[in-house]
């Protein structure tokens, strides 16, 4: 046994307690973390309940909606058609799906009428992989909020394809905007490969990787261990969600529709730590995966707050005060958090509160889950900090990597 994984062996009560705790103060009905190097498991925990009204405990098998976290697995399967020759970065979306071409640009409102135009620039794979191909969300977006109220466009959570035709927010290439990027990344892959994004990611990536728990389509005996969507009502305390999704989504949403568990997608993050390897299957080339790390915005910012327009799905976001940039697949961090993450670390979490991290500088990975709305709670945000710090500080992994 490594001196890495002694260390956490020695740190996995503590752990155990501070997610205990959480429950007991009910931050969330229950969370599971995973904490992995590039050669083994180095924590799993579990604490609380699959739902706040069934005694069933969650486990480290239990079940969770990935959401976002789906973003960097389509991500991965991109790049290796990239890799393979089968689809280029700056190669343009519309000569892969022409209806890309059509979506117009919502400039803005006369009255209560949305102000259209035709696209100034042509987006390209590139722009679908570091979100800045123009599409947003509309919780996030005040125009797009603002359209779908007049228009009753569908939301991309209802897994109807007209949710994909929601015009852009901006011109491809010309800003940084979270959104819709990834959905269509998935249709790109679909159109080029022939196969549906649920085969061709089960057989390039979830199979090599044995996460297979890790699907689009939960099967019964997976819906047993699903943990169930609470939502923070305003006097602070939990409820059961009334989001519902749909049982036969008419597209496998690349941007938000696998399920998956902590255990699973840890083997997903140990094989980014191995530079795109784990256990003979190698699921991208060590130099792709450097790309991947590296700062993709040049000239471009992220944004430093993001106001919300729909609190119950999200609160507003405030950026750490640190420099932050877009790889692909994952927000990175551009200098060392003290005590946390170091610089490169890649990053993002999933829309119901689930969160992770590869800091590849201190060969250092994990995860920790949950099923709540809206996403960024404060004290879900203020648990995953308290999970991060200890697991840097108390095992020693807060010290100077060259």
């Amino acid at each position: 046994m490594s001196t890495t994984q002694s260390a956490y062996r020695t740190l996995a009560p503590a752990l155990d307690r501070l997610l205990a705790r959480a429950v007991q103060r009910q931050v969330a009905p229950g969370f599971v973390a995973a904490v992995t190097d590039a050669d083994a498991t180095l924590y799993e925990g579990a604490a609380g309940q699959l739902a706040i009204d069934r005694t069933d405990q969650v486990t480290v098998d239990t079940l969770f909606r990935a959401a976002s976290m789906t973003k960097a697995i389509t991500t991965v399967g991109a790049l290796q058609l990239i890799e393979a020759g089968r689809l280029g970065l700056d190669q343009e979306v519309a000569s892969i799906l022409p209806e890309f071409a059509e979506l117009p640009v919502l400039e803005g409102f006369d009255g209560d009428a949305p102000r259209l135009r035709p696209q100034a620039s042509a987006a390209t794979v590139r722009h679908l992989l570091t979100h800045t191909s123009g599409h947003g969300y509309w919780w996030a977006n005040r125009e797009l909020a603002r359209y779908r109220e007049r228009t009753q466009m569908p939301d991309v959570l209802s897994g109807r394809l007209e949710a994909l035709r929601v015009p852009l927010v901006a011109d491809p290439g010309s800003r940084w905007e979270y959104g819709i990027s990834t959905d269509w990344l998935g249709r790109v892959i679909e159109a080029v490969t022939g196969l549906d994004l649920a085969a061709y990611l089960r057989a390039q990536i979830l199979s090599p990787l044995q996460m297979f728990d890790t699907t689009f389509v939960p099967t019964d005996e997976n819906r047993g261990r699903l943990m169930q969507l609470h939502d923070r009502a305003p006097d602070g305390s939990l409820k059961l969600s009334e989001l519902r999704f749909p049982d036969s989504p008419e597209f496998y949403a690349g941007g938000h529709g696998l399920y998956t568990t902590a255990r699973d997608y840890s083997r997903f993050l140990r094989a980014l730590l191995r530079d795109g390897e784990l256990d003979g299957a190698r699921i991208l080339a060590a130099e792709t995966v450097e790309l991947a790390f590296s700062d993709q915005l040049p000239g471009l910012t992220l944004p430093e707050f993001v106001p919300s327009q729909e609190p119950a799905r999200i609160n507003d976001v405030v950026a750490l005060p640190f420099r932050q940039s877009w790889g692909f697949g994952f927000q990175l961090m551009c200098e060392d958090i003290p005590g946390m993450r170091r610089e490169g670390t890649g990053f993002w979490s999933g829309i119901f509160n689930t969160y992770f991290w590869i800091d590849r500088r201190s060969g250092l990975a994990a995860t920790i889950m949950t099923q709540v709305l809206p996403l960024f709670d404060a004290a879900i945000l203020d648990t995953v900090g308290a999970f991060e710090s200890t697991l840097y500080t108390e095992a020693g992994m807060s010290r100077s990597v060259p």
